[in-house]
């Protein structure tokens, strides 16, 4: 083998120096009220104008949007509050419920943290632990699917372990799926498995995790109707109601869908068209 010289040697130790995590800078929840988490490295990256909607144009939601108004609110006051998944139909306001909540709320942070960085946690838990701040985790589109195994690291943070969740931290996760996973992954575990229920209670356990299920399902034609006379209010849209009313329902239909999402893409569209910006 060849020797390795001196200069050999500086340059892997100043390369292993470069790879080695900087223990000197931790995140921190300084300068802003809503962060993005990132792992590999740690980080917490300010966002400072957070795209959302006001919360008064968060129509056809109402039992959902006062029950965890009303979760919130406590939390924010430092009572017992449960974690959230909202989960159902496309479109229908469960991630700008959250972001709209966060503004009306005040006094909390807001952290979104993407499903990939799961495993990471633990750790950014341990800098909201120590950072005196009402904390909301908030991982949208949350889901899982085959031979994903971190959805085992999200249940022992949510309940597991001795230290249990910081009191200052709630997690909000929207979703398409009520119980976080496909069924076909669901019936596969209950097909093959020694003990079926056993299987599935393994699962299921995860969105059990959560206090709070809040569907959130497609809106009929009078609420889809009343969201486009509040966008319309809201960004002083001078535009004939029954006019817009009538668009509104054939924009839909090429949509074949009616849901606060298709109502907003509606307005911008009509917006533009006018020459009014929002």
């Amino acid at each position: 083998m060849a020797e390795i010289n001196d200069k050999t040697l500086n340059r892997i130790a100043d390369a292993l120096e470069r790879l080695a995590p900087n223990d000197s800078v931790k995140p921190t929840l300084d300068g802003a009220d809503a962060f993005v988490w990132h792992a590999d490295p740690d980080r917490l990256d300010p966002i400072h104008n957070v795209s959302r909607v006001d919360f008064n144009l968060l129509q056809g939601i109402d039992h959902v949007r006062d029950i965890l108004l009303k979760n919130t609110e406590q939390f924010a006051n430092g009572y017992a509050a449960n974690n959230a998944l909202l989960w159902g139909a496309r479109g229908m306001g469960k991630s700008s419920l959250v972001k709209a909540l966060h503004a009306k709320v005040g006094n909390l942070a807001l952290i979104e943290i993407h499903r990939e960085d799961i495993p990471s946690l633990p750790r950014l838990l341990e800098i909201i632990r120590d950072s005196g701040r009402q904390c909301i985790l908030f991982c949208d589109d949350l889901s899982f699917d085959h031979d994903d195994g971190n959805y085992k690291s999200l249940k022992a943070v949510l309940e597991g372990g001795i230290e249990g969740r910081p009191k200052n931290v709630i997690f909000y996760a929207t979703s398409n799926r009520r119980h976080l996973m496909p069924r076909d992954m669901m019936e596969n575990e209950r097909g093959t498995a020694i003990n079926p229920s056993e299987a599935i209670e393994e699962k299921v356990s995860l969105s059990d995790r959560f206090g709070l299920w809040l569907g959130f399902h497609s809106c009929n034609q009078d609420d889809y109707l009343k969201m486009i006379d509040g966008y319309l209010d809201h960004f002083g849209i001078k535009y004939d109601r029954d006019d817009a009313h009538a668009e509104a329902l054939t924009w839909s239909r090429t949509r074949g869908a009616r849901s606060g999402r298709v109502a907003f893409q509606f307005i911008q569209d009509l917006a533009g068209r006018m020459g009014v910006k929002l």
